[in-house]
C-alpha cells in the first residue's frame, strides 16, 4: 500500500513565500509541511510514498536527492571530496517516488499518471497542504469494512479566525481558530480501490473532485470516515504563522510520532 501526496499545484491563494518556493515545501518548524504530512502516515507504518510534482517539482527533487545533507550533521574531507554523514534522522524506512505529473495538470491527471507505480489494489492519496491527528489505521481499517470504491477523511473546517465568548457583554475568554461544530469537508487521507482510476485519464484537464469523485458518490461508492479531532489546512499566510506558533509552543496537534 503506498501513499500518494499531490505536491504539484500552484498554491495561488498563499501570498509570500509560494513565489519562490511549492506550497508543500513551506516549512513548519524547520521542516516542510510535506514532511509533517509523511510523518504522520510513517508513524503508522506506511513508507512508501510517490509524489506528484508540478509546480517547482525540481525544489522538491532537490530535498529529497540531499536528504541526508539537510537533515543531518556531515564531515566533508575537502582533498578527496569524501563525505561522511553523521545520520540524524529517522527516515531510513521510507522509499520516496518522485514523479514530474506536469506543470498546468489538474488533481485527476497527476493520479492517473502515476498509475503504473501502483502495485496494490489499496492505496491512499491526500494532499500536500493539510495536516491531522488522524489514525491512519482506523482509516484504513475502515475503508476495508465497507467494501466501498473510496474512503475520504471528513473534518470540521476550522474557524479562519479567532473566537470571543462573552457573557452579558462581558469577555470571558479567546479561543483561538476554533473548529466549527457543523459540516464537514474533505480533509484528504483519502484510501481507495484501483478501479477509482479507471474514472479519471491522463489528460491535463482530468480533474478529481469535480467529475470523477462526484460520479463515484452517485453509484454510492464513496463512504466518509468522520474524523472529530483536529485537522488544518495550510491557505493563507496566517495558516503558516498559525502552525508554526503550534509547533514551536508544542501544541502541534498532528505530531503523533
Amino acid at each position: 500500500m503506498k501513499v500518494i501526496i499531490l505536491a504539484g499545484g500552484w498554491g495561488t491563494r498563499l501570498e509570500g513565500e509560494d513565489g519562490r518556493i511549492p506550497k508543500p515545501m513551506i516549512s513548519i518548524g524547520n521542516r516542510p509541511i510535506l514532511w509533517h504530512i509523511m510523518k504522520i502516515y510513517s508513524h503508522y507504518g506506511f513508507n512508501e510514498f510517490i509524489i506528484c510534482l508540478g509546480v517547482k517539482a525540481d525544489v522538491v527533487k532537490n530535498y529529497f536527492f540531499n536528504y541526508e545533507s539537510i537533515n543531518s550533521d556531515f564531515t566533508i574531507d575537502m582533498a578527496t571530496g569524501n563525505i561522511e554523514y553523521k545520520v540524524d534522522h529517522n527516515e531510513k524506512d521510507w522509499k520516496v517516488t518522485l514523479v514530474d505529473t506536469g506543470l498546468n495538470t489538474l488533481k485527476g491527471g497527476r493520479i492517473k499518471r502515476i498509475e503504473k507505480y501502483l502495485s496494490s489494489n489499496i492505496n491512499m492519496l491526500t494532499y500536500g497542504d493539510g495536516v491531522g491527528d488522524i489514525n491512519i489505521n482506523h482509516l484504513v481499517e475502515f475503508h476495508k469494512s465497507h467494501g466501498k470504491t473510496v474512503t475520504i477523511t471528513g473534518v470540521h473546517p476550522p474557524a479562519r479566525f479567532g473566537e470571543l465568548i462573552e457573557n452579558k457583554g462581558k469577555v470571558e475568554f479567546f479561543q483561538e481558530k476554533p473548529q466549527t461544530s457543523q459540516g464537514m469537508i474533505n480533509g484528504g487521507f483519502m484510501v481507495f480501490n484501483k478501479n477509482m482510476l479507471d474514472y479519471i485519464t491522463e489528460d491535463n484537464k482530468s480533474d478529481f473532485e469535480i467529475g470523477p469523485l462526484e460520479e463515484l458518490a452517485q453509484s454510492e461508492e464513496v463512504m466518509v470516515y468522520k474524523h472529530e479531532g483536529d485537522w488544518e489546512c495550510m491557505d493563507h499566510g496566517r495558516d503558516v504563522a498559525y502552525l508554526n506558533k503550534l509547533w514551536d509552543e508544542k501544541k502541534a496537534f498532528w505530531k503523533v510520532w
